[in-house]
């Protein structure tokens, strides 16, 4: 863990939830029943935000279940696979089931403690999201869950990080984004966020804005924040 920039302390912190708190890896076994090479979880859903970002590049949206489901028959088609459409489904609904990162109550009771709101900023949607938070037993420790539906743009578009500096009541300097994905770092930046770089599973990328903590895993994030 450790500071890279100047930022203050933030008054309110949101994780991004889709491979930060929830990382993706228990899907990979329905992928692999398609047919599809373990690796076509990354593909997949890099395939995914890919489009989410094209459209928000050209304003245009599309919920986030809509877009995957677009990619996984992209690269399905890819791989000269087809697949049914319950098989399909099953891959779509195991993102309700995610299990939350290790480290992640911890986390957020680091932040409960010392008196900071939490938000969760996600590209998926509310409902998704707060079964997400229930099943994990997450749920009470969160103030708001703040989806891209609100505002019909994905991340990293600025009119999502301004939605949840305004749902958490804080001038976007004061926010701060916890994220694995160095594009959701770069746009929090962009915005005018402090944020927390989690590179438990892939270095920073060079050509990214640098954050303004990095950490191991989501404790040395929060960690790393309130240390500002």
């Amino acid at each position: 863990m450790f500071g890279l920039g100047s930022r203050k302390r933030p008054s309110a912190v949101a994780f991004d939830v889709i491979g930060t708190t929830f990382p993706l890896d228990p899907l990979r076994p329905r992928i692999v029943a398609l047919g599809l090479p373990p690796a076509s979880l990354e593909g997949w859903f890099a395939a995914g935000l890919r489009d989410a970002f094209a459209l928000a590049a050209a304003n245009d949206f599309q919920p986030l279940t809509k877009v995957l489901e677009a990619a996984l028959d992209g690269v399905l088609a890819e791989q000269h696979l087809s697949a049914s459409t319950a098989q399909k489904a099953a891959v779509l609904e195991g993102m309700k089931e995610l299990d939350a990162r290790s480290g992640a109550a911890e986390a957020f009771a680091l932040l409960r403690d010392a008196g900071v709101p939490i938000l969760a900023l996600t590209n998926g949607s509310a409902p998704s999201t707060k079964t997400l938070l229930q099943r994990a037993g997450l749920e009470d420790a969160v103030a708001h869950i703040v989806s891209i539906d609100e505002v019909a743009l994905s991340k990293p578009r600025a009119e999502v990080y301004h939605r949840a500096a305004h749902v958490a009541g804080v001038e976007p300097e004061d926010l701060a984004l916890v994220a694995a994905h160095a594009w959701d770092i770069n746009g929090a930046k962009a915005a005018g966020l402090t944020a927390a770089y989690l590179s438990a599973e892939r270095p920073r990328s060079p050509v990214m804005r640098e954050p303004d903590v990095e950490g191991a895993t989501l404790i040395e994030c929060v960690q790393g924040l309130l240390a500002l």
